[in-house]
């Protein structure tokens, strides 16, 4: 099944989602109406249960090349309100694949500069073709990677982060790998392989515990080892033994049968 947009595709097979970023005639790079469409699907995608996890990734030969030139043309002559909209509409983009209470893979090639970067480190799992170039170019025109910045730091760490971000510099496919931004690389030739095997793997969890997992790794970065923490946690898995999910899970694995979140595609 295809849903079809503007400047996005998005593709159902069983109970995988795949968004394509649609406009390979600029390297996909994102203007207004693509982060409003991207906005949709990610809410859409949220609530659907018949989803279990949604792949992103960018038509013709590149993932993401940033903003696009006309969009940023016509940012220049804003005012300082609707600079500040703007920026909003696409900080929450982000924060909304951040949130998505679905696993996320980001499916890279070429290149993901910019925002494109952005969209990759808000993605829960990572994997790029070894011929992708990536770049946070901003101080280049006098700008600064603000609105991605929250995702850049948590996937890079504060130390690379200030690297890339100051220097503008392009680096590998490799790098990224080294700095913590990408998880695997592989040869183009593989990448969907890759991504598949990730698809399969997420798919055997149970989709609550999905959810839940997600905003525990949100709340441990965001703490420390307290009595608050340690405390929180223990309230935190009795409830998720105690749910529905959570006992079938249990007994399923007693009964060494599959649970029945798993389907037999």
């Amino acid at each position: 099944m295809t849903s079809m947009y503007t400047t996005i595709e998005i593709e159902r097979e069983s109970n995988v989602a795949w968004i394509w970023l649609n406009r390979p005639e600029v390297r996909n790079a994102f203007n207004d109406v693509m982060i409003r469409e991207l906005t949709e699907s990610f809410v859409t995608l949220g609530e659907d249960s018949s989803v279990k996890v949604v792949v992103l990734a960018g038509r013709g030969t590149s993932f993401c090349a940033g903003a696009d030139l006309n969009w940023m043309k016509r940012m220049s002559s804003y005012t300082l309100e609707e600079n500040r909209q703007d920026a909003s509409n696409l900080a929450a983009m982000l924060e909304r694949l951040y949130r998505l209470p679905k696993p996320t893979i980001a499916r890279i090639n070429g290149h993901a500069f910019a925002g494109g970067m952005g969209l990759v480190a808000a993605c829960d799992v990572a994997v790029a073709s070894e011929e992708t170039k990536f770049c946070l170019s901003e101080v280049k025109i006098g700008l600064i990677p603000a609105t991605i910045g929250p995702y850049i730091v948590a996937a890079m760490g504060t130390r690379q982060a200030r690297r890339y971000m100051l220097s503008a510099e392009r680096f590998s496919a490799t790098d990224a790998q080294r700095t913590g931004l990408i998880h695997e690389v592989v040869d183009l030739h593989s990448l969907d392989e890759m991504v598949l095997n990730f698809v399969q793997l997420l798919k055997s969890g149970g989709t609550s515990a999905h959810k839940e997992t997600k905003s525990l790794v949100e709340l441990i970065g965001q703490s420390s080892i307290d009595e608050h923490l340690i405390s929180e946690t223990a309230d935190w898995i009795a409830r998720v033994r105690a749910s529905d999910e959570g006992r079938e899970g249990i007994k399923s694995f007693l009964e060494k049968r599959k649970p029945s979140w798993i389907s037999e595609d």
